[in-house]
């Protein structure tokens, strides 16, 4: 069966940490606090997934004023179906929804630093962050 995508602004939150830890983005997220993961799909304008069947195999979640800039803040994809085009697809499909006049930004997870240069995402030479408080 062929991965459908589409844009979910419902998404679930047991979906999303499911498919945050089959990522091991779930690492980095807030696993074990289901209101914390609520509050992140609610205010999130851009919720895009990737399915095989029903399961629920690829996220990508963004904030953006669909004008300027789009901050693509999770990008998961289950790793039994990574290097199939995913990740790349989901992040297509964020772009689009954001508008081609918007810049799509992200912070690389370290495992994942490697991967954006080969689909063709740019580094910036600097950004600048205050830590949130757990």
């Amino acid at each position: 069966m062929p991965i459908t995508y589409a844009i979910e602004p419902e998404l679930s939150a047991e979906e999303f940490r499911a498919v945050l830890i089959g990522s091991t983005l779930g690492e980095r997220r807030p696993i074990d606090d289901a209101e914390r993961l609520e509050r992140m799909l609610r205010n999130a304008d851009i919720i895009a997934t990737a399915r095989d069947g029903n399961r629920l195999v690829g996220v990508s979640r963004a904030i953006t004023d669909f004008a300027y800039c789009c901050y693509l803040s999770d990008l998961a994809v289950d790793a039994a179906y990574q290097r199939q085009g995913i990740g790349k697809r989901l992040i297509a499909e964020t772009h689009a929804k954001a508008g081609a006049r918007a810049n799509l930004i992200l912070a690389a997870a370290p495992a994942a630093e490697s991967y954006y240069p080969r689909i063709g995402m740019h580094p910036l030479k600097s950004a600048w962050v205050i830590p949130r408080a757990f």
